[in-house]
């Protein structure tokens, strides 16, 4: 069970702010989707951007690698119900090593989870998010995700990815503890903690964005990251994109909420998986990597990320690490 003190008083976040502007229309959303999109271009289509990481890209990955610090940056297994876990994890001991004979006794557990939500750390494969009814590079999404699984960018189709990690980390440029939530990070605020850590995001680079979510969550308690959370606005996506990035991932879901589009919960999910072809990981705990770089003085390092090959998965619980 997390150590978390998710049992504590649960503080009510703000909603968002004036600052992050005015709401993004659909018909604005679609043509922003229409200008980032990346249908066609890649063989094969379910790997989506992670085709962009050739063997030169992990080759200077690895050239990142100076200490030999390995940090993991996957959240504990969360067993504990609460505000941003509505699903928890499961563990028991399915053999508690108790039936004689033989020798040497075993002791096995179980481990089950709905991972997509709040509670886990996990990854977002291509599968797994569709807007207007279709999935990354055009297919009917209902044609190809059944009960059965996705038939077309599953966990399996993506394999393991070695790159280059990049952390965003806002609250130590802003000099915060953590953003609050409701607040946007906008194409301006990228850029300026580009210029700020020392960093470039360059094409097959993996960006995770730290707002501070964890220390926040230790600190005053859990709340609903679906009402209230901290993340990057659709204005942000643009950049990214031009960047040709092949992850993105956070210590939230990378969607600032409420969402500032019309009619739509988690739009940068749909611009990044469904438009553009980059997975996403989804609540990674950025505590230990944000005082690692701060203590190197370095905010990019060597990144792994292995997930669970899950034939027809949507995505897969993953414990990525970077390596300085």
């Amino acid at each position: 069970m997390s150590s978390d003190p998710t049992d504590a008083p649960t503080p009510a976040p703000p909603s968002a702010t004036a600052r992050n502007g005015p709401a993004v229309s659909r018909e604005e959303f679609d043509a922003l989707f229409a200008a980032v999109r990346t249908w066609g271009r890649w063989a094969p289509a379910d790997r989506g951007a992670w085709n962009r990481v050739s063997a030169d890209h992990v080759r200077r990955a690895t050239a990142l690698v100076r200490s030999g610090t390995v940090v993991a940056l996957a959240r504990p297994w969360d067993t504990a119900p609460g505000p941003d876990n509505s699903k928890p994890a499961l563990h028991y001991l399915s053999d508690l090593g108790d039936v004689e004979p033989p020798e040497p006794s075993t002791h096995k557990d179980f481990i089950g989870t709905d991972y997509h939500g709040k509670g886990v750390s996990h990854l977002d494969a291509l599968s797994h998010i569709a807007y207007r009814g279709q999935l990354y590079d055009g297919g009917t999404a209902r044609e190809l995700v059944g009960a059965g699984g996705a038939r077309f960018g599953d966990v399996s189709a993506l394999g393991p990815l070695v790159t280059k990690g990049v952390l965003l980390d806002l609250p130590a440029v802003l000099g915060t503890s953590w953003l609050e939530p409701g607040q946007a990070v906008r194409a301006a605020d990228v850029a300026a903690a580009e210029e700020a850590l020392g960093v470039e995001i360059g094409e097959g680079d993996a960006v995770l964005l730290r707002v501070g979510r964890f220390r926040r969550r230790r600190e005053l308690g859990a709340w609903d990251l679906d009402a209230s959370s901290a993340g990057l606005h659709v204005e942000a996506v643009p950049l990214l994109a031009e960047r040709g990035i092949a992850l993105l991932g956070g210590d939230g879901d990378s969607d600032v909420r409420p969402s500032p589009v019309e009619g739509l919960h988690s739009p940068v999910h749909a611009l990044a998986v469904a438009a553009m072809g980059v997975p996403l990981l989804d609540n990674l705990d950025l505590e230990t990597l944000s005082a690692t770089a701060a203590g190197t003085g370095r905010y990019e390092f060597l990144l792994v990320v292995a997930p669970l090959d899950i034939p027809g998965g949507t995505g897969s619980p993953v414990n990525p690490v970077a390596v300085f």
